[in-house]
């Protein structure tokens, strides 16, 4: 059986040109591998501690110098000379052994950044030592595509507050026959709105995941650009490709007095009427998902909303469940919403986060897999999505290199998968 012969981790640069952790894994039979962890901007409060320097004097504070000697000091010499085991249970039990090197509930000591950058390398190796793909490490069974959501439209935090309060209008191309063609729906799509955008004399600088920043008057006005868009590709607008809403409520609510400001409308709402607002939007255009529609700490709201439009609508918690099981266990019980949003560094090791996908399938909610605003070219959520079943996938607008390296990996594995192959489409709703 493969050991571990050497781990070395590396402070490089994510897509937004700050520091972030890389972690390379080297067994004794020469085979190597390599993670790079993602960064979120639109950040849960209950999120895994990424771990940064704060030391002014380099990136800002921002340098992972820390978290790259935790690597070096701490973890590494616990698991060089450790076996690789043969199944799942390679990163099971190198992620329990990280988790009590850590012994904090926000892995705050070695940064959640060291840890899943460990976790994802000792998955990728464990493949590789096994001459399997990725996916097929995670399942063996492995043949169902996802349906990409992607953010041709950038608002919120995304694109600094510099057009609408909602964070992401995103296409769903669930009409397609397959992933390559529901990519090609994508890329058309994006492109016809880039020429609408100009024709209107709109900027089309795009935001941190690619889509499109643009000073609009209202959260409403994107929706009727895009559908525009989407029939000038030649598409009909629901049948071929819906739309999903990532409005980060967490971000534009007021604490002090439990209203929500939507500044392009010039409205403060309360819970009720932001879920009277989407009602409203899912009725006029058929919206197929809402994802963090109120704040993170919202619990009574959330209830409300998924009474009152979980049975026409995807309701994803995205900042109220951060991955965390145990978070994910009481909107399961309290029935917060029908679907959670899957990002491995809100949590910090695969293990965990094959954990809470293995719940939510459980009990039938669906899951979306998705990547974070600051961005590498590694591909692990690709292949993590195929081998864990996971319908849907978020990856930003067909634009900038670290978004379409993920549908490009998509494009591979199904063309590996030949006549196995599956798209989810449609069925990733039901």
């Amino acid at each position: 059986m493969e050991k571990i012969k050497s781990v070395k981790a590396r402070e490089i640069l994510d897509s937004r040109g700050n520091p972030t952790v890389e972690v390379e894994i080297t067994l004794d039979s020469g085979i190597k591998a390599r993670s790079d962890v993602p960064s979120g901007v639109s950040t849960g409060t209950y999120e895994a501690l990424e771990l940064r320097d704060n030391d002014r004097q380099r990136y800002k504070g921002k340098g992972v110098l820390k978290a790259t000697a935790n690597v070096h000091n701490i973890i590494a010499p616990k698991i060089t000379g450790m076996e690789i085991n043969e199944n799942l249970d390679a990163p099971g039990k190198f992620d329990e052994m990280m988790l009590n090197l850590d012994g904090t509930e926000n892995k705050s000591k070695l940064g959640a950044n060291a840890i899943l950058g460990v976790s994802m390398a000792i998955a990728k190796v464990s493949a590789m030592s096994l001459n399997l793909p990725l996916y097929k490490y995670f399942n063996r069974d492995s043949k169902i595509l996802p349906v990409p959501m992607m953010n041709i439209l950038n608002g919120g935090t995304h694109a600094n507050w510099q057009s609408t309060d909602f964070q992401e209008f995103m296409i769903v191309p669930w009409g397609a026959k397959n992933f390559a063609e529901s990519l090609r729906y994508g890329a058309e799509i994006y492109h016809e709105l880039k020429g609408l955008l100009k024709a209107k004399n709109f900027s089309t600088s795009v935001g941190d995941e690619g889509g499109f920043v643009v000073n609009v008057k209202s959260n409403e006005e994107p929706i009727n650009l895009i559908i525009k868009a989407i029939e000038n590709a030649g598409y009909e607008y629901y049948k071929d490709v819906g739309i999903g809403l990532d409005v980060a409520a967490s971000g534009f609510y007021k604490d002090k007095d439990g209203k929500y400001e939507l500044t392009r409308e010039n409205l403060r709402l309360t819970s009720d009427e932001m879920i009277e607002k989407y009602e409203y939007l899912i009725k006029g255009y058929k919206i197929l998902s809402v994802e963090d529609g109120l704040a993170e700490d919202d619990w009574e709201g959330w209830q409300k909303m998924n009474k009152k439009i979980g049975n026409k609508v995807t309701l994803i918690g995205d900042d109220l469940f951060v991955t965390n099981i145990e978070r994910l266990e009481r909107g399961i019980k309290e029935k917060s919403a029908n679907a959670v949003l899957i990002k491995l560094n809100q949590i910090g090791t695969v293990s965990e986060t094959m954990s809470a996908v293995n719940l939510a399938h459980k009990t039938n909610w669906k899951t979306i897999i998705s990547h974070r605003s600051g961005e590498t070219a590694d591909t692990f959520i690709a292949d993590f999505c195929v081998g864990m079943n996971i319908k849907l996938i978020k990856t930003g607008a067909p634009c900038r290199s670290e978004r379409v390296e993920k549908y490009n990996q998509l494009i591979r594995i199904e063309e590996e998968l030949g006549n196995k192959r599956e798209f989810a489409g449609k069925e990733a709703f039901k």
